[in-house]
Protein backbone atom coordinates (compact mmCIF):
# COMPACT_ATOMS: atom_id res chain seq x y z
CA UNK A 1 0.00 0.00 0.00
CA UNK A 2 1.41 3.39 -0.98
CA UNK A 3 0.85 6.38 1.27
CA UNK A 4 0.80 9.85 -0.26
CA UNK A 5 2.31 12.71 1.67
CA UNK A 6 1.82 16.39 1.02
CA UNK A 7 4.16 19.11 2.23
CA UNK A 8 2.46 22.41 2.90
CA UNK A 9 4.45 25.62 2.51
CA UNK A 10 3.28 28.16 5.10
CA UNK A 11 4.20 31.12 2.88
CA UNK A 12 0.73 31.42 1.27
CA UNK A 13 1.71 30.18 -2.13
CA UNK A 14 -1.28 30.46 -4.42
CA UNK A 15 0.16 27.93 -6.87
CA UNK A 16 2.60 25.70 -4.95
CA UNK A 17 5.52 24.33 -6.92
CA UNK A 18 6.01 20.58 -6.87
CA UNK A 19 9.27 19.95 -5.00
CA UNK A 20 11.28 16.77 -4.76
CA UNK A 21 12.36 15.75 -1.28
CA UNK A 22 16.08 15.75 -0.69
CA UNK A 23 17.52 12.47 0.50
CA UNK A 24 17.92 12.17 4.28
CA UNK A 25 21.41 12.21 5.69
CA UNK A 26 22.51 8.83 6.98
CA UNK A 27 24.45 10.51 9.78
CA UNK A 28 25.49 13.97 10.95
CA UNK A 29 29.08 12.78 11.38
CA UNK A 30 31.37 15.06 9.37
CA UNK A 31 28.45 17.32 8.43
CA UNK A 32 27.71 20.96 9.16
CA UNK A 33 24.34 21.72 10.72
CA UNK A 34 22.84 25.19 10.45
CA UNK A 35 20.72 26.41 13.36
CA UNK A 36 18.20 29.01 12.19
CA UNK A 37 16.66 31.31 14.77
CA UNK A 38 13.47 32.67 13.23
CA UNK A 39 13.48 35.52 15.79
CA UNK A 40 10.60 34.34 17.95
CA UNK A 41 10.90 34.82 21.69
CA UNK A 42 12.94 32.10 23.45
CA UNK A 43 13.98 30.36 20.21
CA UNK A 44 17.62 31.19 20.87
CA UNK A 45 17.47 29.37 24.23
CA UNK A 46 16.42 26.16 22.50
CA UNK A 47 19.15 26.57 19.87
CA UNK A 48 21.81 27.25 22.53
CA UNK A 49 21.03 23.90 24.18
CA UNK A 50 20.83 22.08 20.86
CA UNK A 51 24.14 23.57 19.74
CA UNK A 52 25.82 22.40 22.95
CA UNK A 53 24.54 18.84 22.53
CA UNK A 54 25.47 18.63 18.85
CA UNK A 55 28.96 20.02 19.51
CA UNK A 56 29.45 17.37 22.23
CA UNK A 57 29.00 14.83 19.42
CA UNK A 58 31.63 16.59 17.27
CA UNK A 59 29.12 18.06 14.82
CA UNK A 60 30.04 21.40 13.22
CA UNK A 61 27.46 24.15 13.79
CA UNK A 62 26.71 27.44 12.05
CA UNK A 63 24.18 29.88 13.52
CA UNK A 64 21.80 32.08 11.52
CA UNK A 65 18.92 34.43 12.32
CA UNK A 66 16.00 35.71 10.30
CA UNK A 67 15.42 39.46 10.60
CA UNK A 68 11.81 38.84 11.68
CA UNK A 69 9.56 35.83 12.22
CA UNK A 70 6.74 37.57 10.36
CA UNK A 71 8.29 37.07 6.91
CA UNK A 72 9.99 34.26 5.06
CA UNK A 73 13.77 34.17 5.19
CA UNK A 74 15.45 36.49 2.69
CA UNK A 75 16.77 34.77 -0.44
CA UNK A 76 20.38 35.67 0.36
CA UNK A 77 20.06 34.07 3.81
CA UNK A 78 18.58 30.89 2.34
CA UNK A 79 21.39 30.75 -0.24
CA UNK A 80 24.02 31.28 2.46
CA UNK A 81 22.61 28.46 4.58
CA UNK A 82 22.27 26.05 1.66
CA UNK A 83 25.84 26.71 0.50
CA UNK A 84 27.39 26.31 3.97
CA UNK A 85 25.32 23.56 5.62
CA UNK A 86 24.38 19.95 5.04
CA UNK A 87 21.27 20.20 7.23
CA UNK A 88 19.31 22.94 8.99
CA UNK A 89 17.18 23.07 12.13
CA UNK A 90 14.74 25.95 12.70
CA UNK A 91 13.82 27.12 16.18
CA UNK A 92 10.16 27.87 16.75
CA UNK A 93 9.23 29.14 20.19
CA UNK A 94 7.10 31.58 22.14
Amino acid sequence: MTTSRFLVDPTSELAPVQRERLPRLGSLSGKTVGLLDISKAQGNLFLDQLEKRLQEQGIAIKRYSKPTFARIAPVDLKQEISSQCDAVIEALAD
